[in-house]
């Protein structure tokens, strides 16, 4: 590291010295030495170590299922049952592997708070997003009644929520509840912040938003941020370490990992942002109209979303759907799926479709899967009712780079991303006509991400089947997409 910057006062493996051989305020230091998290399978994480002080934003950077997720349980006491770890963390010389759960629970809210990476999974569902910022004040700050609904007018239109503050989290966009419950996290006032995936689903002005915000908290407190998006890694800017597989593969200044990547997996992680993605080869078909839309305009929460909205949709059309988050892109996919009606216009298709041949992939994987059945048995389940050949569920595990142990696991113990791969895996069997894919890689890593789309682009050109894709990502969107419908976001 170059003498002098910022990053240098970052320590690792325990020394508790700066590069300069200076003893490093305690204050909001938090340690890590040799932690490792080990399943029935193996190691999850493998001797990781690493000191953050305040002041120094660390970003952890990696693939889908390389441990980033449950390094940020571990830190927090949120490891399930299943898994054992071993190793030390301290936060300012306090040892919290040796603290009872109980004991560990002291510091949530308070001194240490994670931000997690299913914005659902952390917010009371029937709860209006207003109540549940303001107690977060009330009862983990401890403001007065007045400080409180004052703080909480402030959160909600710093982070453009004024208009939900009165709906519920299962009303929202995804981006929407992720601001919600970056405004819960951070209500309480800890100075330790773990920030799990905090951008993901959101649009690009967004993103900045809530990466502004980190920033601003890294420079009163500690901040470690777990990602896969590149360039989020690029504004916090700090000190960055690159995980693959359970292990840190690369570790540094973030400018200079993200110019002169060392590590051939960096190096892959780089190169697989859409910006670097080639061109579309574009072939000349016969078009089919397969669906048109004609004057439709939605409503909802008491602001138009759109109106007036005309096009068609040929059939095996790549079509993406790109806008701000609140703008509409989820809710007109489920118009088309007779999920929501529309307030006026007219959907019109050229032939009658069964229920499952109109599939949907959730943006939120977990709403998408029930709770209580193993992977396994929901899948044999879809099979035997659609009467599927069950080899073809492995061939696409294989190519979904999904392990076979996870059949035996419960969607609430994968990771978002494996869970959206298995949502992918599921409507691919069935061989829908016209198929919504919302969001479908927004948990995934660059390099796996790039993969999961080239891998649904072509699935759905091989069997004809009409696709909408809708992202953020309007780079994306240009480099695979036949054509882009853009959805401007209507004044609140």
């Amino acid at each position: 590291m170059a003498a002098g910057s910022t990053a240098d006062r970052i320590i690792f493996n325990g020394t508790g010295l700066s590069s300069a051989g200076r003893k490093e305020n305690p204050m909001n230091t938090l340690a890590i030495k040799n932690l490792t998290v080990r399943s029935a399978d193996g190691d999850i994480l493998t001797d990781f170590s690493l000191q953050v002080s305040k002041d120094v934003p660390v970003t952890i950077l990696g693939e889908t299922g390389s441990g980033k997720s449950i390094l940020a349980s571990a830190i927090m006491g949120l490891l399930p049952p299943t898994l054992l770890a071993s190793g030390e963390i301290y936060l300012d010389g306090k040892a919290l592997h040796t603290l009872s759960s109980r004991a560990r629970q002291q510091y949530w809210g308070t001194v240490m708070t994670l931000l997690p990476q299913e914005p659902w999974h952390a917010l009371d569902p029937v709860m209006p997003v207003k109540q549940q910022i303001r107690e977060t004040y009330l009862k983990v700050r401890g403001h007065s009644k007045k400080q409180a609904d004052i703080a909480t007018s402030q959160a909600l239109a710093h982070l453009g929520l004024a208009n939900a503050a009165h709906s519920i989290p299962s009303t929202l966009s995804g981006g929407m509840a992720q601001r919600v419950a970056f405004a819960v996290a951070t209500a309480g006032g800890a100075q330790v912040l773990l920030a799990d995936e905090p951008t993901k689903g959101l649009d690009v002005g967004r993103r900045d938003d809530i990466v502004q915000l980190l920033k601003a908290h890294a420079s009163q407190g500690t901040l470690i941020t777990i990602t896969h998006d590149v360039e989020v890694a690029e504004q916090i800017g700090g000190y960055l370490v690159v995980m693959q597989k359970g292990k840190i593969v690369e570790q540094g200044k973030c400018e200079d990992i993200l110019s002169r990547p060392q590590a051939d997996y960096t190096q892959a992680l780089i190169a697989a942002a859409p910006k670097n993605w080639p061109e579309k080869q574009t072939a000349s078909k016969a078009a089919h109209s397969f669906v048109k839309i004609q004057n439709l305009q939605k409503q909802r929460g008491g602001r138009e979303l759109f109106q007036q909205l005309n096009t068609t949709l040929n059939k095996g059309d790549i079509i993406g759907i790109s806008g701000d988050s609140g703008s509409g892109k989820s809710t007109l996919g489920d118009i088309l799926l007779g999920l929501l009606p529309a307030d006026s216009g007219v959907i019109e298709f050229s032939q009658p479709l069964l229920r499952h041949e109109m599939l949907k992939i959730y943006q939120d994987p977990p709403s998408g899967f029930a709770p209580h059945c193993t992977l396994a048995q929901l899948l044999a389940d879809l099979v035997k009712r659609h009467k599927l050949n069950s080899d073809d569920v492995f061939n696409y595990m294989n190519q979904l780079q999904l392990h076979s142990s996870l059949l035996q696991r419960r969607p609430a113990a994968l990771s978002g991303g494996e869970l959206q791969r298995f949502a992918l895996l599921r409507v691919l069997l069935l061989k829908p006509q016209l198929l919504v894919a919302d969001e479908p890689t927004s948990r995934l890593d660059p390099i796996t991400a790039k993969k999961i789309t080239e891998l649904l682009v072509e699935s759905c050109r091989a069997i004809n089947t009409t696709l909408i894709l809708i992202s953020h990502d309007s780079c994306m969107l240009s480099k695979i997409c036949d054509r882009v419908v853009h959805l401007q976001e209507s004044p609140q």
